[in-house]
C-alpha cells in the first residue's frame, strides 16, 4: 500500500507542477487511502480474496486523509480534505443533510499511526503565485475570491483522480496500461506542419471569399506569437475560421510551450465533421506510425467511476488534440465526480478553441465566465472565442463579470464582414408547413432549417416524394447523417435537385452551400449560421435566405426569449427594423445586448455561485458546496439517453463487439460507438428498454434491429419524438 500511495503522490505531483501546486498535489495523494492501514479495511479486503462475489460492503477509506490533512496544515488543509475525501464519492459539499465534509471530519476513526510514521511529514502548504495574485486582486469580490479557491481545488482532485486511476490501471490492467497512446515531445510541432501541408492542398477557386480565407489563416499565424491569454477569431461563416483557428492554437502551443488544444463545439455534428477534417490533415502522422493526435469526445457513450471497468475506460483527455463539446467541458469544469474532473487538469497550460463561444446559455453565463477567467489567469491556458457572431461577453460596467484584455486576431472584423456578405435575408412572415413544403417544391436546390426533431420530420413528409428530398436530425446517428450529407454534397456538387429539411445541427460546421435556406425564427446568432450554409463559396452574385415565423410556435417555448429578441430586431407590425442589414456585427452586438444585458437576473440564475463562500471560522473556513453546484449545473435541462445503433456494417460489428466477453470493452470501440449514438427522449427510452432496446453488460443500451425502430430516412423512430433542438448540444 505505501507503494501505491507514493507511485499516486508522485504522479499526481507531476500533474500538479503544472500550475505550481506540486506540494498540493503530492500529499493529496499521499494520504488519499490512508484508512486502508485500518484493521477495518484490511479485513474487508480478506474477504474480497475469500469471496470475491459476497464481498460488497464499503469501508471508509478516504476519511482518514481527510482528517489528517486539516490536522496537518491548518486552514488550507480543508482545501485539502475536500479533495482526499471525496476521491471515490465525488467532491462533497462541506456541510450538508447528506453526506459531508463536515460529517467526514467529525467521524470517530482509528488514527493510521504505524503507517503516517512511514510516509514523508508535510511542510506548510503555499498557494501558487499566480492564484495568490488573483486573490489579492483589489476589484475581485468575495464571491469571485472563493470562486478561485473552490477552482484550485477542483483542480488538484482532478491530479489526484487522474494520478489514482492511472495507477490503479496498472495494477490491474498491465496490458490496458501499456497500450495508452504515446506521443514524441514536439507532437504539436508536427501536427503544425501536417496542418499546412494539408492546408496548401486545399482547392482555391480564385473567389474573393478564398482570398479572405487566406488571410484570415494569415492573421491567426501572425497572432500566436502573442503571448498567452484571451483571444477572439470574429470570421463569418464560410470564412475558414475551423482550420485557421486550429492552426493559431498549433503554433500558438508551439512558440509558448503549452501542453495541447481542445476544440470545444457545441453540436455534435460538428465533432463529426471536424473529426473527419482533421483526420485527414493529421493522416500522415498515423501512417507514420505514430498513435492518432485527436481525440473525439462527447456525451453519447458515458462512463462512471461507480463501475471498475468503466472507470478504466474513462477518458482524461491526455491527447495532443481533444474534441468535445460544450456539455462536456463546462460541465465538467463544475463537476464533482472522479470520472468528469479527472480531465481537468490537462486543461492546465491547454489552447482552448471555443467554437460558436454565443451558445453559453445566459442562466450559466457568469458561472461560465468566470471558470474560463482562472483558465487563463490561473493555469497558463489560451483562450479563443471563435465565432461569426461575437457575444457580448467582454467586461464594461454593464457586465463586471466579463472577460477582459480579449484580443480580435482578425485586424478589420467591420470589413471581413462586408468582404464576405453574400446573403440578403427576407422576412416571410408566418407560413404554415404546406406554404413552406411549396416553396421547397418550387427551388431546384434549397434547405430548410427549423427547431425541432417533430417539426422536421412533419415537414419531411410533406416534400418527400420530390426528387433530391433528404432529412436531417439528430434522430440520425452520426454516421449516417455524414453518409446522408456525402450525398447531398455530390448532388449540390453536380447541380442536381436536392430539397433538404433539416434542424439546427446543420448550421454550426456543416460544410454545404445551398443557394436558398429557409429559416424558421430563432436567435440571431441561429439565423446567422443557416445564412452560413447559404452561397458559402460565392459561386452566385447573391443567395436568399428566407426568414419564417412557424406555426408550431407553442412547441418551440425553449426559444421564445431569443426568438423575441431577434423579432425586435428584425421589425414586427409595422415596426421598422433596428438595423438595415440584419446580420451585421452591430445587429449582432445589439442582439447579445438585448439577451445577455436585459436578464441581469438570469446571468446566474441556477445560484451556482451562492454554492461557494468564505467565513470567518478557522473550523471550517471554507463553505463549499461541491456536490449541490454541480447537480445543478446542467447546460441542457431534460436530456434524453443514448441508444446505441448498429447502423451499417461498421455500427453492427461494434455493437456487436460489446457482447464479448471482454473484461472491459477496448476504449476503441467505445470511442467509435460515438458515431453510432442517438439521444432518444427519456420516457420513450424507458418504455423502449428491455424491447426494442436491449442493455447489453447492464450498461450499454443497444437498439436490437434496425427494423422497425430506425428508418433509413428519419433514424430512430422510438416514440416520443418531439425532443427540442437542444439536445443537439450533446
Amino acid at each position: 500500500m505505501t507503494v501505491h500511495l507514493l507511485t499516486v503522490a508522485e504522479r499526481a505531483s507531476q500533474f500538479a507542477s503544472a500550475f505550481g501546486a506540486a506540494a498540493w498535489g503530492y500529499y493529496a495523494g499521499l494520504w488519499h487511502d490512508l484508512g486502508k492501514a485500518a484493521p477495518e479495511f484490511q479485513k474487508y479486503l480478506l474477504g474480497i480474496s475469500k469471496q470475491p462475489d459476497s464481498a460488497h460492503a464499503h469501508v471508509d477509506h478516504s476519511t482518514a486523509g481527510a482528517q489528517h490533512a486539516v490536522n496537518s496544515c491548518p486552514t488550507l488543509g480543508y482545501l485539502l480534505a475536500h479533495v482526499v475525501a471525496g476521491h471515490h464519492a465525488g467532491l462533497l459539499d462541506t456541510i450538508g443533510d447528506g453526506p459531508s465534509l463536515d460529517a467526514r471530519l467529525r467521524k470517530l476513526i482509528p488514527t493510521p499511526t504505524a503507517l503516517l510514521q512511514a510516509l514523508p511529514a508535510a511542510p506548510p502548504l503555499m498557494l501558487p503565485r499566480l492564484l495568490q495574485e488573483r486573490l489579492t486582486q483589489p476589484e475581485r469580490t468575495a464571491t469571485e475570491v472563493a470562486f478561485s479557491f473552490a477552482f484550485f481545488a477542483r483542480m488538484v482532485f482532478s491530479c489526484l483522480v487522474d494520478a489514482d486511476f492511472l495507477d490503479t490501471e496498472r495494477f490491474l490492467d498491465p496490458e490496458r496500461a501499456e497500450a495508452r497512446p504515446r506521443w514524441p515531445t514536439d507532437i504539436l510541432a508536427r501536427m503544425e506542419t501536417e496542418l499546412a501541408a494539408f492546408i496548401a492542398t486545399l482547392p482555391r477557386r480564385g473567389t474573393p471569399v478564398d482570398r479572405e480565407r487566406v488571410g484570415v489563416l494569415q492573421a491567426c499565424l501572425a497572432a500566436a506569437d502573442l503571448p498567452p491569454g484571451f483571444f477572439s477569431l470574429t470570421v463569418p461563416t464560410g470564412g475558414g475560421k475551423t482550420l485557421s483557428s486550429l492552426a493559431f492554437a498549433l503554433r500558438h502551443a508551439r512558440v509558448h510551450g503549452l501542453c495541447r488544444v481542445i476544440y470545444v463545439v457545441p453540436f455534435t455534428t460538428i465533432i463529426e465533421q471536424n473529426a473527419q477534417v482533421f483526420a485527414q490533415a493529421f493522416s500522415g502522422l498515423t501512417r507514420s506510425g505514430y498513435a492518432d493526435p485527436v481525440v473525439e469526445h462527447h456525451s453519447a457513450v458515458e462512463v462512471t467511476e461507480e463501475d471498475d471497468t468503466a472507470r478504466l475506460a474513462a477518458e482524461n483527455w491526455d491527447a495532443p488534440l481533444v474534441v468535445t463539446t460544450s456539455v462536456q467541458f463546462y460541465e465538467s469544469l463544475f463537476a464533482n465526480r472522479s470520472s468528469r474532473c479527472r480531465k481537468l487538469h490537462n486543461c492546465v497550460r491547454a489552447v482552448v478553441l471555443l467554437d460558436e463561444v454565443q451558445k453559453i446559455p445566459v442562466d450559466y453565463l457568469t458561472p461560465c465566465v468566470l471558470a474560463l477567467k482562472e483558465l487563463v489567469a490561473v493555469y497558463g491556458a489560451t483562450v479563443v472565442l471563435c465565432t461569426a457572431t461575437q457575444p457580448a461577453i467582454q467586461r464594461h460596467p454593464g457586465f463586471p463579470h466579463g472577460l477582459d484584455g480579449v484580443r480580435e486576431i482578425v485586424p478589420e472584423p467591420q470589413r471581413l464582414h462586408r468582404a464576405l456578405k453574400r446573403v440578403e435575408v427576407e422576412n416571410l412572415g408566418k407560413m404554415s408547413d404546406a406554404h413552406i413544403a411549396e416553396r421547397l417544391r418550387a427551388e431546384p436546390r434549397a434547405i430548410c432549417v427549423v427547431n425541432t426533431r417533430r417539426h422536421a420530420r412533419d415537414l419531411f413528409a410533406l416534400i418527400s416524394d420530390t426528387e433530391g428530398a433528404a432529412h436531417l436530425s439528430a434522430a440520425m446517428c452520426g454516421a449516417h447523417r455524414s453518409a446522408v450529407l456525402a450525398r447531398i454534397r455530390t448532388r449540390l456538387a453536380n447541380r442536381e435537385p436536392c430539397r433538404v429539411v433539416a434542424t439546427q445541427l446543420i448550421e454550426a460546421g456543416v460544410d454545404i452551400d445551398f443557394p436558398v435556406v429557409l429559416r424558421s425564427l430563432a436567435g440571431l446568432d441561429s439565423i446567422a449560421q443557416a445564412a452560413g450554409r447559404c452561397n458559402r463559396h460565392a459561386q452566385i452574385p447573391t443567395g436568399r435566405l428566407l426568414l419564417f415565423e412557424s406555426e408550431h410556435g407553442d412547441t418551440e417555448r425553449f426559444m421564445r426569449d431569443t426568438t423575441n429578441v431577434t423579432i425586435q430586431l428584425l421589425g414586427r407590425d409595422g415596426l421598422a427594423p433596428l438595423h438595415a442589414d440584419v446580420l451585421s456585427l452591430d445587429s449582432m452586438h445589439r442582439y447579445f445586448a438585448l439577451y445577455y444585458y436585459d436578464q441581469r437576473h438570469r446571468w446566474d440564475a441556477k445560484r451556482i455561485l451562492d454554492e461557494f463562500c468564505l467565513q470567518q471560522n478557522p473550523k471550517q473556513p471554507f463553505l463549499f458546496g461541491f456536490r449541490s453546484a454541480a447537480e445543478r449545473f446542467r447546460l441542457i435541462e431534460q436530456v434524453g439517453r443514448p441508444v446505441l445503433v448498429p447502423w451499417g456494417e461498421t455500427g453492427r460489428a461494434l455493437c456487436d463487439e460489446l457482447r464479448v466477453p471482454w473484461r472491459a470493452p477496448p476504449v476503441r470501440v467505445l470511442r467509435a460507438l460515438q458515431r453510432y449514438s442517438v439521444e432518444a427522449p427519456a420516457r420513450a427510452w424507458h418504455e423502449a428498454l428491455g424491447s426494442a432496446v436491449e442493455l447489453v453488460r447492464e450498461r450499454f443500451p443497444v437498439l436490437v434491429s434496425l427494423t422497425p425502430y430506425y428508418d433509413e430516412q428519419l433514424g430512430l423512430v422510438l416514440e416520443d419524438t418531439a425532443i427540442s433542438a437542444e439536445s443537439l448540444i450533446i
